[in-house]
């Protein structure tokens, strides 16, 4: 048995800063990572209101901006997000064409200064410096392959670009024949109501100088790079180095055999192949399962790595997938090989068609945290970061198909006794399909206990390990073992029987009341609350995070507190936040705290004691 000073948490010295907060992660970092993507314009204002009109129709700004951003933190970080990507911030044209405005970040005209309607530099510092104090990263947008002018491709006004103030930073005005690659890559993007002329990124130096800088004065931890396939490959060696950060290439294209070689020069890619054929497989009950079961097994034998492609189903350049079907696809997109990418508003299934009809305000949504999608991109986020701690190999694992007919799909992804099986179906609402699957290709064992996470429904294995399971709706099956769901807060009361006791008629201790005290001296106005990894805890969301109290605080004895009911061998990840009185939260710094609740037995009398008293942990934050 643990001493009782093992037992308690010894917290003291614990840093609460925010400069101590995430530092820049390695391409290796980024693939346990999720992704959500910002249209800066249309994600938040910074007066936050959820009335202010935006006609995408109009294709002008709306008002969304860096600080409204972070005052919307926690709907992000709520749904288990670990990034945020925004919109490109540089300075761009100004005023109104037939074609709108540059609200979304693609038509720059100052490399070299930050777009005033998102925000200041301070504004963006503050931004990149929020994310990181939750241990958060910053994804930014970037276009190296041209510029914008408001005009046609051999009328073009050079002198208002900067740096590139001339014609002899771009190539000669074309029309990109997508049939040969060297048109592709030097010829012209855009139209001539606005021409993005094209540059001749032979020109590397400024380039790389500006990256560089962007990085250090906004503390960037990896870039979305678009029109990555208009740029000559020759570019990106010099660039990737003085960027220092993860580079995801937007390589648009369907064919993964042109798309795969281009992450011999970027870290990672968008994954537009899956992103092609898991629409046509699931948006209508006669879409070609074959044909994603396929395009898979395809892309594992030309991808060099897939765990670093950026995994989607929905962007601001693509129709949302609503706009097609209600089916519940989202799940296949975040399970499967690479880093999850979700699109602002797929969480309040917005069903807008192809641009600008795909980048609706999102304020107008109300920020809904009870909607459908919002809850199931927080459970897939959750069993995804469950299986990641857990499994060593989660990452790494290929995932491929393990079962297919004409309607139904089955994946498998982890190590055996970690894994997570999907299984995914067309059929649509008002239909249900059952398929069984068998121990050699799930890889569970006989009469294993099973969950599915979406539902919270129980399964268990037969004696030969096979698996029968029933999916209505249309609905998704995410089935992971229960006994490896102990603790997590996912499923909660469900896992109760898996839990280990001494002998097999032991009686359980059902709940332990745990006290968290921590010492720290405070302004006032400030509040200090406990955040987890279970929802007990709040599921890592300052909003429902445990608060502390300060009845006891004293100047001698700032003693804040907090009580709760955790069941025996719960494993808790933990920290405490400060929560000023304007509402800013700093979170304490890396790593998280890890903590196991005791499991005690009618057999250990010692211990059965300990169950009924209070636990405590103490903490002595310097500020």
């Amino acid at each position: 048995m643990r001493t009782l000073h093992r037992a308690l948490l010894v917290l003291a010295g614990a840093v609460l800063e925010a400069s101590q907060g995430a530092a820049g992660l390695s391409a290796a970092e980024w693939r346990s990572q999720s992704i959500y993507q910002v249209v800066t314009d249309r994600f938040a204002r910074t007066d936050l209101s959820t009335t202010a009109s935006c006609n995408t129709a109009d294709q002008v700004y709306c008002g969304g901006t860096w600080q409204g951003l972070i005052s919307k933190l926690d709907y992000i970080q709520g749904m288990g997000f670990t990034a945020v990507w925004i919109s490109p911030v540089v300075k761009q044209v100004e005023g109104n064409s037939q074609d709108g405005s540059a609200y979304h970040g693609y038509w720059a005209q100052d490399i070299w200064a930050l777009n005033p309607a998102f925000g200041t530099e301070a504004d963006l510092a503050a931004l990149a410096a929020a994310l990181h104090a939750r241990g958060m990263y910053l994804m930014v947008d970037i276009v190296t392959n041209h510029m914008a002018y408001m005009g046609c491709g051999t009328c073009v006004n050079y002198s208002l670009f900067n740096p590139f103030s001339s014609s002899s930073y771009f190539h000669p005005y074309c029309a990109i024949d997508y049939s040969n690659q060297t048109s592709v890559e030097v010829c012209w993007q855009g139209d001539n109501i606005v021409s993005l002329p094209d540059l001749r990124t032979e020109e590397q130096v400024i380039w790389n100088r500006w990256v560089s800088q962007l990085v250090s004065n906004y503390s960037i931890d990896g870039f979305r790079v678009d029109s990555a396939k208009h740029v000559e490959t020759s570019f990106w060696q010099g660039f990737s180095t003085a960027a220092g950060v993860y580079l995801l290439g937007e390589v648009f294209d369907g064919d993964p055999s042109y798309v795969a070689p281009y992450q011999n020069y970027l870290n990672g890619v968008l994954d537009y192949p899956s992103y092609y054929w898991i629409l046509r497989a699931f948006q209508s009950s006669s879409g070609s399962i074959s044909d994603l079961v396929s395009g898979l097994n395809t892309l594992h034998g030309v991808a060099l790595d897939l765990s670093l492609y950026g995994s989607f189903l929905e962007n601001h350049d693509v129709a949302r997938f609503a706009s097609f079907t209600q089916d519940m696809a989202i799940a296949f997109t975040m399970l499967k090989d690479g880093i999850p990418i979700i699109y602002q508003g797929q969480e309040q299934h917005y069903s807008g068609g192809t641009t600008p009809n795909n980048r609706e305000a999102l304020w107008l949504s109300g920020y809904s945290t009870s909607s459908e999608l919002y809850k199931w991109i927080a459970a897939l986020n959750q069993i995804r970061a469950r299986a990641i701690a857990q499994d060593g190999g989660y990452l790494s694992y290929s995932s491929q198909p393990i079962y297919s007919d004409s309607h139904t799909i089955a994946m498998r992804k982890g190590t055996s006794g970690y894994q997570i099986v999907g299984v995914f179906t067309n059929v649509g609402a008002s239909s249900s399909v059952t398929v069984t699957l068998t121990s050699s290709a799930t890889g569970f064992g006989a009469n294993q206990a099973l969950i599915d996470v979406m539902s919270c429904t129980a399964y268990t294995t037969d004696s030969t390990g096979a698996l029968t399971v029933t999916l209505n709706d249309g609905l998704p099956k995410v089935l992971y073992p229960t006994a490896r769901l102990s603790g997590s807060g996912i499923c909660a009361g469900m896992t109760s029987t898996a839990l280990p006791t001494s002998s097999s008629t032991a009686a359980s201790a059902t709940t332990m009341n745990i006290t968290f005290n921590e010492l720290v001296t405070t302004a006032w106005g400030d509040t200090i609350k406990l955040a987890g990894n279970i929802s007990a805890l709040g599921s890592w969301s300052p909003s429902s995070a445990l608060t502390l109290s300060a009845s006891q605080y004293s100047q001698s004895n700032p003693l804040w507190s907090v009580t709760t009911v955790l069941a025996p061998g719960t494993v808790i990840e933990y920290k405490f936040i400060k929560v000023s009185a304007s509402g800013t939260v700093t979170w304490e710094s890396d790593p998280n705290r890890v903590y196991t609740v005791p499991c005690a037995t009618a057999t250990d009398n010692a211990r059965v004691g300990r169950c009924a008293t209070s636990l405590s942990t103490h903490a002595h934050f310097t500020t």
